[in-house]
């Protein structure tokens, strides 16, 4: 059975330059801000079907993790894709699947939803408590780009 978590933020960032930054253009923004990253196109251009692997640096609990794009509406404002493959984080996971909406606040900055779904394997039980410090990880990342985008708006 999956386990299921949500997460709302806010930023100041507005919301046409969340999604650019955060979906449309994060494959080449992430590896400047965080240079232990690498993202590299196995297959496909950013368009759904799109697979990509990131490796990760020295030091980490992941080695690396491959995701695929599901969709991506621009015009709402949407994105999904999922991790199918990694090291050593998918051992006990069938995939995860992330689905991202940014809306427009009503001080010109966005609302930033996201829902994280996590697939175990059979016989396998989901580590709740591991999956939430990872999800901790991922905002740390998320603020580390809010960050570096408020102190270089012209990105």
């Amino acid at each position: 059975m999956a386990v299921t978590f949500e997460k709302e933020t806010t930023t100041s960032i507005p919301q046409d330059k969340v999604f650019k930054v955060f979906v449309l253009e994060s494959d080449s923004i992430i590896p400047k801000i965080i240079p232990n990253m690498k993202v590299e196109f196995v297959q496909g251009n950013g368009e759904p079907g799109t697979i990509k692997k990131t490796t990760f640096g020295e030091g980490g609990d992941a080695k690396y993790i491959k995701t695929k794009v599901e969709a991506t509406d621009k015009d709402n404002f949407t994105h999904s894709y999922s991790i199918f493959e990694g090291e050593p984080w998918m051992a006990e996971l069938e995939k995860t699947t992330f689905e991202i909406k940014v809306e427009a606040s009503t001080d010109g900055g966005s609302i930033i939803k996201s829902t994280s779904k996590y697939f175990p394997k059979p016989g396998c039980v989901i580590d709740e408590e591991k999956v939430k410090a990872g999800s901790e990880k991922a905002f740390g990342m998320f603020k580390a780009i809010e960050a570096y985008v408020l102190a270089n708006p012209d990105v």
